[in-house]
């Protein structure tokens, strides 16, 4: 199952919630104080309102009962003088405004490190589950996919504790708060403010539809484009070879096109839905100054506070509209991070990985764990090799690889040998079990190799590819992939017998040398050398060595020839063999055709034989020679 996931339809599940809660746990503590915060700044909120009604009224010389907890509060202030209360009430009215924004600055704080502590914590755990993937799923999902879940989707989780189901938990109780207090303070009143509400539901209701369609085109534009860019920055070499500039740039101008357009239709539901929570507050003020200005009217000499309710309601109102405005959005933040979130989870929930403990239950004979060991230090396998009956496709029943049988003795080295898709690079990914096969079994020293702990498995087979891969950074750090047990004197020792010291101590700076991103700045050559050296100073039991088929120069030849020659001395070594002499020194030659076995023999009985392989080694071996002449 690929971890890609097109998933264009709206998703709110409890159950993805409550797995992103399980990320939570460590962090209960800020997570039940940001509830608090959000508890108090709702009580908090329509107390000033409320105070600034008494100011009003006091003012204005209208009688209203001060509350007994709020004289306390005022202690000695004579609360029958204007002039004293308005001072006092204005003091009380700071203070309350500093504390209430020491709370928000502390609620803002927490939610958003709460947030950036899980998206922490998720992102090793996608991190390490994707290295635990098998390469099959590398096979079939765009790298960029990938990144954009590691990156962007577990970015926009944070956002579910920032700006999503905390502060809509906080707006809501604000909310609830404010309309008790005003239901309270006058009912006919409230309801009458209200009366346009219903039409703003109507238009949130819309509006938050409109912009989760439109985010996640919006997402799913970003991770085309990080597939695309991602892909073709890697390949512009080729891009570049076959002046294909100009039609893949305009591939990259339609996938941004689309992007832009995402982006657009949710620009325009913001345009028209923040003039609409306008006009809507407008008419509720207009409905309140009406209805107060007609209670006035119809009393003209009643004696009324209604001046401080006008205020204290046009208040209260702007404070239930300033969430209302960005309670949608925040919605849409919500879903928009739980759709990020299921995307995670079907990365997190794959199945196709390679267990790093033994099967204990599998094919062949009980678990082998092989006892930790010092770098250097003899290695638990002994080397012995057998293919019985392997059958492998990388897709559903498209065998690659049909009924493969050999066996190959510790210490011996055999050479496999045959046309381009004929299978070779196939079998030595099986045996360190990058991948999985579907029938048959695979064995090391009589153990199926399901039944070794992986990194037992792992460290014991040197692998040395044709096509090798190095990391951003010096060509020490490539050597001992920053493994910190391994010394400079060793990778200097291990250098010197694979004979290539000499070809570092050339390269400006040496060892410290950066050899920037997949190695580019040294040649195919050189880089297999330097991996040369990484495969002898983790001394494997069996080496498996994909010899390089590019034309490379003498001097690196003569390394290469050398270092090999090293390499497969008294160990089990399967070479994917291109040179003659590697060929002619195997003690076994296998020679594959459309993923089955040929030939097997030496090199004089199989040209003696005069079959496959001897008509293989004359379209190759003599056609060089030829050429060479």
């Amino acid at each position: 199952m690929s971890v890609t996931t097109n998933n264009n339809k709206k998703i709110f599940g409890f159950s993805v919630l409550r797995r992103i809660f399980k990320f939570v746990k460590p962090y209960w503590l800020h997570f039940f104080l940001s509830l608090m915060l959000a508890i108090l700044l709702a009580v908090i909120t329509p107390l000033r309102p409320y105070l600034i009604q008494l100011t009003v009224n006091k003012a204005t010389h209208k009688g209203m009962a001060v509350p007994g907890m709020l004289q306390w509060l005022l202690g000695s202030t004579n609360i029958t003088n204007a002039g004293q209360f308005i001072y006092a009430i204005t003091v009380l009215q700071i203070l309350l405004l500093l504390l209430e924004t020491a709370m928000r600055f502390l609620f803002t704080f927490l939610t958003s490190w709460l947030g950036q502590s899980v998206v922490k914590d998720m992102r090793v755990t996608v991190y390490s589950k994707i290295m635990s993937l098998n390469l099959r799923q590398f096979d079939t999902t765009p790298i960029g996919t990938l990144t954009t879940r590691t990156i962007n989707d577990i970015e926009s989780i944070n956002d579910i504790f920032s700006d999503g189901l905390i502060p809509i938990i906080a707006d809501m109780l604000s909310i609830v708060v404010i309309f008790v207090v005003m239901f309270w303070t006058n009912w006919q009143l409230t309801l009458i403010s209200f009366i346009p509400i219903p039409l703003l539901l109507i238009a949130t209701y819309y509006f938050k539809e409109s912009v989760n369609k439109s985010f996640i085109k919006v997402r799913n534009a970003v991770a085309a484009l990080n597939a695309f860019v991602q892909e073709h920055i890697t390949g512009m070499q080729v891009v570049q070879a076959f002046a294909a500039e100009e039609r893949e740039f305009e591939k990259f101008k339609k996938i941004n096109k689309e992007h832009r357009n995402a982006n657009i239709k949710s620009i325009f539901a913001y345009s028209v839905f923040f003039p609409i929570v306008e006009i809507v507050l407008a008419v509720s003020m207009g409905l309140l100054v009406w209805w107060l200005a007609r209670k006035a009217g119809l009393n003209p000499g009643k004696d009324q506070n209604l001046a401080g309710e006008l205020v204290a309601f046009i208040l209260y109102l702007n404070l239930i509209f300033r969430p209302l405005r960005v309670i949608a959005d925040k919605f849409n933040v919500l879903q928009m991070g739980m759709i990020a979130a299921e995307r995670v989870f079907k990365v997190l929930d794959n199945d196709d990985v390679t267990t790093p403990q033994p099967d204990k239950g599998g094919e062949g004979s009980p678990a082998f764990i092989a006892p930790p060991l010092d770098h250097g230090g003899a290695l638990p396998i002994r080397g012995e090799i057998e293919f019985d009956h392997v059958w492998f496709a990388y897709v559903d029943d498209n065998y690659v690889l049909k009924n493969i049988s050999f066996s190959i003795k510790a210490g011996e080295t055999v050479a496999l040998v045959g046309h381009t898709g004929s299978g070779k690079t196939s079998i030595i990914s099986l045996l360190n079990r990058l991948y999985h096969i579907q029938k048959g079994a695979i064995k090391v020293d009589g153990l199926n190799i399901e039944a070794y702990d992986l990194d037992t498995l792992r460290g014991s087979i040197g692998v040395v590819l044709q096509d090798v891969f190095l990391f951003s950074g010096s060509v020490m750090d490539n050597i001992t992939l920053r493994n910190p047990a391994i010394t400079e004197e060793q990778v200097v020792q291990a250098a010197n017998i694979i004979g290539v010291h000499d070809f570092i101590m050339r390269l400006p700076g040496g060892y410290g040398y950066n050899v920037m991103e997949r190695g580019n700045t040294l040649s195919m050559g050189q880089r297999q050398l330097i991996s040369f050296i990484r495969a002898l100073l983790y001394n494997p039991s069996v080496l498996v060595l994909d010899e390089a088929t590019s034309s490379i120069d003498t001097e690196s030849e003569m390394l290469i020839q050398h270092a090999i020659d090293t390499l497969i001395a008294d160990r089990t070594s399967i070479v994917i063999a291109h040179r003659l002499s590697t060929i002619r020194k195997a003690n076994k030659i296998i020679v594959l055709d459309k993923g089955e076995i040929q030939e097997t023999g030496t090199h004089e009985e199989l040209l003696a034989l005069g079959g496959f392989y001897s008509k293989l080694h004359s379209m190759q071996f003599e056609k060089k020679k030829s050429a060479a002449v």
